[in-house]
C-alpha cells in the first residue's frame, strides 16, 4: 500500500524537492524550503496551512558560518498572521540557533509562516527544515 503524502508529494509519497508546504507521510510531517537567498527584510523560507489534525513542529535553521559570517538575523513564525515568535540574535561560533531549535503545537486549520532577514551584508542562502508528527482524533 502506498502512502500518499500531501500537496506536491505524489502517490508513493516520493521526495520531488523542497516545496514550502506542509508534507505529509503517515503521521509524519516535513517541509524543507530549500536554500533561501535572505536580505535585509523578512523573507519567507516555509508557508502552509494544516489540516484536520493537530502539529508537533520543530523548526531548524541551515547554513554554513562561512555563509553567514557574523551577522545579526531576524527569525519570525506567525499563526494565522498572529506573531508567535519574533527574535533577533547574532550568529557566533559559540552559541548559535543551531542549539536550541524552538518546538510550536499547532492547532488544525492553521496558516504559519516562518520568515528571516538579516541586518546587513549581501544576500546569504539559509534554508529551514520543519519536521514533526500529527494527530488526527
Amino acid at each position: 500500500m502506498a502512502i500518499i503524502g500531501g500537496a506536491g508529494n505524489p502517490v508513493g509519497g516520493s521526495f520531488t524537492g523542497p516545496a514550502e508546504a506542509l508534507e505529509i507521510v503517515g503521521d509524519h510531517c516535513y517541509s524543507y524550503s530549500g536554500p533561501v537567498a535572505v536580505d535585509n527584510t523578512l523573507t519567507t523560507m516555509n508557508k502552509f496551512t494544516t489540516g484536520n489534525y493537530l502539529s508537533d513542529l520543530v523548526i531548524d535553521l541551515h547554513g554554513t558560518f562561512a555563509q553567514i559570517g557574523q551577522n545579526q538575523f531576524r527569525f519570525n513564525v506567525t499563526m494565522n498572521g498572529a506573531t508567535i515568535i519574533d527574535t533577533y540574535w547574532e550568529f557566533s561560533l559559540d552559541v548559535s540557533f543551531f542549539d536550541t531549535p524552538p518546538r510550536l503545537i499547532v492547532p488544525a486549520y492553521t496558516e504559519v509562516e516562518i520568515q528571516m532577514s538579516q541586518a546587513s551584508g549581501s544576500d546569504r542562502n539559509l534554508e529551514t527544515t520543519v519536521t514533526g508528527n500529527i494527530v488526527r482524533r
